[in-house]
């Protein structure tokens, strides 16, 4: 459904996580920057690939909710403008001692945050509640 896309951006974090201390000796910082949803047609495109690829499968009515999801980040007013994004990169570029990370956007904090305290099985409850109430 989505866990191609997610495991991507995990893999680009494990990879700036690794790279920060091999490029640390070099003088050289490496900053992460968390965006939470940004208005973009990534939601629609997204969602239209998704129904492509398993709206008649055996996940059919999960596909169904999840491309309803993706497809109101926009219109629900949750999603962050791209230009909050773009001053979170420069401020990132340009500081002299960079943040390792920059959670960016509406809950991008709150849910980088609920990750580092929660245990795996509450996490998942309240990011499966929360998709549950937000295409509704």
């Amino acid at each position: 459904l989505g866990a191609w896309y997610h495991a991507t951006k995990f893999a680009v974090e494990g990879m700036s996580d690794a790279l920060r201390l091999e490029l640390k000796p070099h003088g050289i910082e490496v900053a992460i920057i968390e965006p939470a949803s940004t208005v973009s047609e990534w939601g629609r495109i997204s969602a239209e690939g998704l129904l492509a690829s398993s709206g008649d499968g055996p996940y059919a009515a999960q596909a169904r909710h999840m491309a309803d999801v993706l497809a109101s980040t926009d219109r629900t007013g949750t999603s962050t403008q791209p230009a909050v994004i773009a001053a979170a990169v420069l401020h990132a570029a340009s500081a002299a001692r960079p943040r390792t990370r920059y959670p960016v956007g509406r809950g991008a904090a709150a849910i980088v945050g609920l990750r580092r305290v929660l245990p795996d099985r509450l996490y998942d409850a309240v990011v499966m509640a929360v998709l549950k109430r937000v295409a509704s």
